[in-house]
């Protein structure tokens, strides 16, 4: 149709405002949780440029609530009614490096997923303003009306801020109390449970912050500083770190890191259940995408690789400018983004080269386990290219016990030795290993059978002629006697009569 004959038509015009009631009720529905709702809101507090973040939770009162404070630059009154608005942000509108928003509903939609009284206090150049959503009087009136507080004396929170800042007060917090009824015990649980969760969240989404990355950010819960969790464990000494790749974009740098973290018995216990998490260290491998410092996705390979056990251990740090937000499909949340086509086309030559030297490291490490150890327990064979495990009947020990048998029970020995290795239990292995290898361990040795494991090893290497200063380090290649070193040692000095051996374990 031609344009002066298409703009020559009559238009009819009509008023298509939402409704306020409906819409103001679907903002609730974003996918929220308590975790995710907490750190939006703290995103703002970084974007205003503060240093401490104070998060207060009353759990056991009869009406809960949460207050999170903060000592940013605060808001004038016509800048806390803007950042009351929803969609108070174009999301393509250029935003500083420090800007941590992207379409102005954070604020809104994550306290709303939460509770039904949102207020708002801000102090700015020794003014005070206040201003509240209550979505039961929005439902009441259906109209988009906020409430602004001249006295706002009895808002709590206010006493939290002694200079410029901003405080945020969720009330009714229906959400997070809803389904208990009366049960007071079982509601408090189920908060401080969900507090608990988020805690460990926020520690991971701002470990740079909370580490001294700029800004540097102090965050606090119930007047307990949070200690960062830094999912690279890149300040451990037995961390693998691999130099960072850089990926020029029109919009942008892309920076590039892979991790590969410690073994489980070079870290602490602590250590190693922060950088697995909940889920442990299976689920926790893969990406870890970084928006300006501010954790957006932590693990999994978003389509470029399996999680598997050999690769459990191996994390990539993506570090993206928020000028690629439209790009990564950054969603409201900041919970979840997608690859744009030319960086997964570069992040997939990453993961394969460095998944692919990961399972090779774990599987000769595994094999040398068993193929380097002089006399091992268990042989490892391979036949038609399957792996299998047999009893080493040669082994020392085996070997004294079965000359000690009269001939007619020797052979039954034998047998029995082949029973057990046939019986190896392959499915309960792997069933335990996957994702708990760390938990399944040797049964402890008994100290007379460690004496009996130690002489008869010995004795087999002293018949083959091995020299004794080279004993020691024959010994330590075996894991049941590498494990119980310190008794060990003290056989091994007893019977060759050299007290104070040298530690050589690696």
């Amino acid at each position: 149709m031609d344009r002066e004959v298409e703009q020559a038509l009559p238009i009819r015009e009509v008023d298509a405002t939402p409704y306020a009631a409906s819409l103001i009720e679907g903002h609730r529905d974003f996918g929220y949780s308590l975790e995710t709702a907490l750190a939006d809101v703290i995103d703002n507090s970084i974007s205003a440029g503060s240093t401490s973040v104070e998060l207060i939770a009353n759990t056991t009162a009869d009406e809960p609530s949460i207050i999170i404070a903060d000592d940013g630059s605060g808001m004038s009154e016509t800048e806390l009614v803007e950042a009351m608005r929803l969609g108070s942000k174009n999301p393509s509108d250029k935003r500083s490096s420090e800007d941590l928003g992207r379409f102005g509903l954070g604020l809104k939609s994550a306290s709303f997923s939460q509770c039904r009284s949102l207020t708002v206090i801000s102090v700015k150049d020794s003014r005070t303003s206040c201003a509240r959503w209550d979505l039961d009087r929005v439902s009441r009136r259906n109209d988009w009306s906020l409430e602004l507080l001249d006295d706002h004396s009895a808002v709590p929170g206010l006493e939290l801020l002694s200079g410029d800042g901003t405080v945020v007060v969720w009330e009714k917090l229906d959400r997070l109390v809803g389904g208990y009824g009366d049960d007071r015990a079982k509601r408090v649980g189920h908060l401080n449970e969900a507090l608990r969760l988020a805690e460990r969240h926020l520690r991971l989404v701002f470990h740079r912050f909370l580490e001294g990355k700029k800004p540097k950010i102090r965050i606090s819960l119930n007047g307990r500083e949070l200690k960062p969790i830094d999912p690279m464990a890149s300040t451990h000494h037995s961390t693998q770190k691999l130099p960072e790749e850089v990926l020029m974009l029109s919009k942008g740098k892309v920076r590039i890191r892979c991790y590969t973290l410690p073994h489980h018995k070079k870290m602490t216990r602590e250590e190693w259940d922060e950088t697995g998490g909940p889920e442990g260290h299976l689920k926790s491998q893969g990406l870890y995408i970084y928006r300006e410092n501010r954790l957006i996705i932590s693990g999994g390979w978003l389509g470029l690789a399996r999680q598997t056990e050999l690769t459990k251990l191996c994390r990539i740090a993506v570090d993206i400018p928020n000028t690629m937000d439209s790009d990564w499909k950054i969603d409201v949340k900041k919970a979840s983004a997608q690859l744009p086509p030319q960086v997964r086309e570069r992040l997939k030559k990453v993961v394969e080269h460095f998944v692919g030297t990961s399972k090779r490291t774990y599987r000769r490490r595994g094999q040398q386990l068993v193929d380097e150890t002089k006399q091992p327990i268990w042989n490892r064979l391979q036949k038609d290219g399957q792996v299998f495990f047999r009893p080493n009947i040669d082994h020392p020990v085996f070997e004294a016990y079965a000359t000690q048998l009269p001939d007619h029970l020797r052979e039954g020995f034998y047998r029995c030795m082949r029973i057990v290795g046939s019986g190896l239990p392959i499915e309960t292995l792997h069933a335990e290993l996957v994702g708990n290898a760390e938990s399944v361990i040797a049964d402890h040795a008994d100290e007379s059978d460690l004496r009996q494991l130690v002489t008869s090893m010995l004795e087999a290497l002293a018949g083959s002629g091995i020299p004794p200063d080279a004993m020691p380090g024959v010994m330590q290649s075996h894991p049941v006697l590498r494990d119980n070193w310190y008794l060990v040692k003290k056989l091994i000095e007893d019977y060759l009569g050299q007290p104070d051996l040298p530690d050589t374990r690696v």
